[in-house]
């Protein structure tokens, strides 16, 4: 038990000796109407604040009960600014014999990776090249002036039509990396800049919102492929995935869907369907629920200029159908990129590991080169980008060769894959997931 002092939220007071607290009542408090988190060993009460927190209550409630340090040095651009909110939510400090890290997490790794930050910010890799993301919202703003170009000269015949199909689609993938930039605070030094051009790309050249994509992502690099944590896991009982869940289900009798086909039937309702059936219809719905005028407002501007350029070419029902075909053609994109790098990897149940250890473990590269970079909006640099999430991504590569070198001093494995095989692995690992669940069904 605590030691003593005031253990409400919102204290500004603090009897000196602080109270101080140990690991076994902390983790006690891990609740939705109780959450205590450690940051620098320092003890805050952070239950009423989540509900205000700008990046949503959900990823603070991941990390109740826990050391959340390196997580929230990851998340935010300037800590003294954020600082000020935490002084009122402090309750005490860890007890002087506890540890700092919880549950057993390898504090060498910890250390050896905050010296690896450092070694990062004396690098310079958090500046940023302005000119690099000027360039690519202008080739952006270049397709999407391409494609109504070659509808304006050569007609809305089948071939004009796919092949300005296929530039907007390459224009809102590349726009989704663009956002993702944004989103992340890795442009600018000013969070606010950040998020205002954020709004600004997500909103007017996607028709998607912000706080959406903010609540659910940060919740997937807080703890990613984490069950009941990592939103872009939650299959909604049409896969099952990593080796716990089909093994789950099987041994439940659970068969929602034939799973040892899944590898088989991903072609038709992943890619295909991901952002023109559930991504947009979740998006329109939640900013409506949230009541959140703005990224609504954002928003529709987005098919407001849409339908406005379009409909001339192909009336109201014709503009509406091939705003959905672009929508299909990126969604193999998008899913492919992002499934690459995750899914083929480590998928379970909370194991509380360090910052280092469990980004490691739910990530994976791909090979650099010029197309793959542009491809992938450098997500093919996936573990250094999951543990420097503000640092820009032209300096990604940069800071790869210290992380491998990490990696090989603590017997982690650093798996970096061509880009084919990478997308082989994909099918692969929903396979064997598959085979999984049809021996527990059959046999357990």
């Amino acid at each position: 038990m605590g030691k003593g002092g005031n253990q409400g939220e919102g204290s500004t007071e603090h009897q000196v000796p602080m109270p101080t607290f140990r690991w076994e009542e902390i983790q006690k408090h891990n609740l939705r109407t109780d959450r205590w988190l450690v940051i620098d060993r320092k003890v805050y009460n952070v239950t009423k604040w989540s509900k205000r927190h700008p990046g949503g209550h959900r990823v603070i409630g991941h990390y109740s009960g826990e050391d959340a340090t390196d997580a929230f040095r990851a998340f935010h651009l300037d800590l003294d600014f954020v600082g000020k909110f935490l002084k009122p939510l402090l309750i005490g400090e860890l007890a002087p014999e506890e540890p700092s890290l919880d549950r057993g997490k390898s504090s060498q790794i910890t250390e050896d990776f905050r010296a690896l930050k450092k070694t990062a910010e004396d690098m310079n890799l958090f500046k940023t090249n302005h000119l690099f993301f000027f360039f690519l919202l202008s080739h952006i703003i270049v397709m999407e002036t391409i494609a109504w170009f070659i509808l304006s000269y050569f007609g809305n015949g089948w071939i004009p039509t796919l092949i300005s199909a296929f530039v907007l689609a390459t224009s809102q993938a590349q726009a989704g990396w663009l956002q993702h930039d944004y989103g992340h605070l890795s442009v600018y030094k000013k969070s606010i800049w950040n998020h205002i051009v954020h709004k600004f790309v997500i909103g007017h050249l996607k028709g998607a919102s912000a706080n959406w994509w903010n609540h659910r992502h940060f919740q997937h690099h807080a703890k990613p492929n984490i069950f009941h944590k990592d939103p872009d896991i939650k299959s909604l009982h049409v896969f099952v995935l990593g080796e716990w869940q089909p093994l789950e289900y099987g041994k439940k009798k659970l068969k929602y869907l034939p799973y040892n086909h899944q590898h088989e039937y991903f072609f038709l309702i992943g890619p295909p369907l991901l952002i023109p059936m559930y991504f947009q219809y979740q998006i329109i719905m939640t900013m409506i629920r949230r009541r959140d005028w703005v990224d609504l407002a954002w928003a529709i501007s987005y098919y407001v200029r849409f339908f406005y350029t379009y409909i001339p070419f192909y009336g109201i029902l014709g503009a509406l159908v091939f705003l959905n075909f672009i929508r299909f053609l990126e969604s193999h994109w998008f899913v492919w990129v992002t499934q690459m790098n995750h899914i083929v990897m480590e998928i379970d149940l909370e194991h509380y590991r360090d910052w280092f250890s469990s980004q490691l473990a739910a990530t994976c590269n791909v090979e650099q080169s010029f197309f793959n970079d542009w491809f992938s909006g450098h997500l093919n640099f996936q573990i250094e980008h999951h543990l420097f999430p503000t640092m820009p991504r032209h300096n990604l590569h940069k800071i790869a060769p210290l992380v491998k070198s990490l990696c090989a001093k603590h017997g982690i494995e650093y798996q970096e894959k061509p880009l084919l095989r990478a997308l082989l692995d994909i099918v692969s690992s929903l396979k064997k997931s598959g085979e999984l669940w049809l021996d527990a069904y059959l046999h357990k």
